[in-house]
């Protein structure tokens, strides 16, 4: 490149929202310290966020990046950020996975009125209320719902999944407003907004493991010299262990609409994963756990992927199948 080329600004695409805005912001940031390249944020609208739909009836995974893909792959942009939750597990030909950048937290939050835990808002809400009284939660997951759901059911608790769609405003809005006792987000997501303080609760992995690559970033392109630029952001513990989680859902999906979580970490030698198939009324949960030997080589990403298709397989041994057959309601 000559000194003219390299000092042109980076188009980076991003979705409209605060929270894609802040992430992208945050990634520009970066982008700019490795490439010393002055970085525009071009704002694109994706079909997830014109739609009212519900996710799972509009396909949940990919709705939010095929118009970003479609602008990277016309050469409009030149690098794109997604939340890597939403990236479908197959990506088009011609884009390059450039970095995926540390793990934010990648737990679960609820945020729930007068500063309540959850098992704190199943009680005052039993206590306030009728007999049967339930607390209404609200999230627009089928997997946490699943798994909410499930949790009541172990404690013979009264408490009701709602679902609802929106950005973080509106969510928190439900419950400013009195017409839901809690929401659930995503903890990433309210860190990188700065709204942390509002979590009254972080939900331990134990009661709601995450989404598969909930709480990390996806940084896409499609030139290789600017791939091998944007290395430089790439954190290799983290790309292990969302590779094994995407791994496991790849192996789960086709044909699925089941709630599906995973979480993998990595120790320094070997990488465990966390799995969860289950119905979205929480009546059948299946958990399981698989490790294996990772080293951070070449090989990572290989060794990892072969992780999640081998407790993919053991879940659906285990009956996964047919769970996968039970639609969102």
């Amino acid at each position: 490149m000559n000194g003219q080329e390299s000092a042109a600004p980076l188009r980076l695409g991003t979705r409209r929202s605060a929270l894609a805005m802040a992430q992208s912001g945050m990634v520009a940031r970066e982008v700019i310290r490795v490439t010393g390249r002055p970085v525009e944020l071009v704002e694109i609208t994706t079909y997830g966020d014109t739609s009212r739909e519900a996710l799972a009836q509009i396909g949940g995974t990919g709705v939010f990046v095929s118009a970003l893909r479609d602008a990277l792959l016309a050469g409009e942009i030149d690098l794109a950020v997604h939340s890597l939750k939403d990236l479908p597990t197959a990506a088009p030909e011609g884009l390059i996975l450039a970095a995926v950048p540390e793990r934010e937290d990648s737990r679960d939050a609820l945020v729930a009125r007068d500063g309540l835990t959850l098992e704190e808002l199943v009680e005052k809400s039993r206590a306030e209320g009728t007999a049967g009284h339930t607390a209404r939660i609200g999230t627009g997951s089928p997997r946490r719902m699943a798994q909410l759901n499930a949790w009541a059911a172990e404690r013979g608790a009264a408490l009701e999944t709602v679902a609802i769609r929106g950005n973080v405003d509106t969510r928190i809005g439900y419950v400013a407003k009195g017409e839901l006792d809690a929401v659930v987000l995503a903890t990433a997501g309210l860190n990188r907004l700065g709204r942390s303080t509002e979590i009254t609760e972080h939900l331990d992995t134990e009661l709601m493991l995450p989404a598969p690559g909930q709480g990390a970033l996806a940084i896409e392109c499609v030139s290789p010299e600017l791939a091998a630029g944007l290395s430089a952001l790439d954190h290799a513990p983290t790309r292990a262990a969302v590779t094994a989680e995407r791994a496991l859902l790849a192996a789960l999906e086709a044909g699925c609409s089941a709630p599906v979580a995973a979480l993998a970490a990595w120790d320094g030698t070997e990488l465990r994963l966390e799995g969860v198939v289950g119905t979205v009324d929480g009546a059948t949960l299946l958990k399981m756990t698989a490790t294996g030997p990772l080293l951070l080589d070449e090989t990572a990403e290989r060794q990892a992927t072969a992780l999640g298709h081998a407790l993919a397989a053991r879940l659906l041994d285990a009956g996964a199948a047919t769970l996968m057959g039970e639609r969102a309601r």
